[in-house]
């Protein structure tokens, strides 16, 4: 069987930069075992496979070792492919997943076209840290909140740029995934990195669903409604983002980096 597959770069105005993404476009439905292999093989942070339903898109993500409920930069990047390689006429692709809808809109035409994306607020809350997390990130936050996963905020952008985690420590935490921020300079709002090795990720490049945290915590304490984030990551990314309450929006450009064809 012979299957189109894309490497796309979201959050990234030019190959090679932002979070790349491997997506493969189904007319029906591979079995699980099969997608989680190709995923494996890719061995991006992440693969999304979408088949279509009704007028949308059913959508799943794989990291290389495991299926996951929600993924950002990689729905962008299905997003890009269905606009821009399969004539999706429409201006807004609908994806139903694990987590619920999300939507990718396009913003003028041409494949440098800004998306915007909306997906699910995820409302982190002041918790208790577990003990291990300090010494996981090798730096106290001055606040710990959870989520879906933790959110620690740090009273120094340089600080967060400069953590070194023990990846193991952090996968044995009792979340798969943990968040890092700080408040921004006069350029950003704030500034974030993300790490889930549970799932496989060490550290992904720009994640779209740490900003489902990340947005409502900076709105509520920046009292702002527009915000510009930028992940602080080795390839690092900017996204432009918005707090609707329960939905956000996240808005960016993707650049193909790679079309071919999975032979399996």
């Amino acid at each position: 069987m012979a299957l189109p597959v894309y490497v796309v770069d979201a959050f990234a105005d030019r190959p090679m930069t932002g979070n790349p993404a491997a997506v493969v476009p189904l007319e029906t439905w591979l079995p699980e075992a099969v997608m989680q292999a190709i995923a494996a093989e890719m061995n991006l942070s992440e693969t999304v496979f979408f088949a279509p339903h009704g007028d949308g898109f059913d959508i799943r993500w794989f990291t290389p070792t495991l299926e996951v409920d929600l993924v950002g930069h990689a729905t962008l990047a299905a997003g890009w492919v269905a606009f821009n390689r399969l004539a999706f006429k429409a201006t807004e692709a609908r994806f139903i997943g694990r987590a619920g809808s999300l939507t990718v809109s396009r913003k003028g035409s041409g494949e440098a076209a800004l998306l915007s994306m909306e997906m699910p607020a995820r409302i982190a809350k002041p918790c208790r840290a577990p003990p291990e997390l300090a010494r996981a990130l090798g730096a106290a936050p001055v606040e710990v909140l959870a989520a879906t996963h933790y959110l620690c905020v740090f009273a120094d952008a340089s600080v967060v740029r400069g953590l070194k985690p023990d990846m193991n420590l952090l996968a044995s935490l009792d979340k798969a995934a943990v968040i890092v921020t700080a408040h921004g300079d006069v350029e950003f709002d704030f500034v974030s990195r993300f790490f889930a090795p549970a799932n496989g990720v060490p550290e992904d490049p720009v994640s779209g669903v740490s900003h489902c945290s990340l947005v409502p915590y900076w709105s509520r304490r920046l009292g702002k409604k527009n915000l510009v984030g930028r992940q602080v990551s080795q390839r690092g990314g900017t996204l432009v983002c918005e707090d609707r309450g329960d939905r956000i929006t996240l808005d960016g450009t993707a650049a193909l980096f790679l079309e071919g064809t999975l032979s399996i």
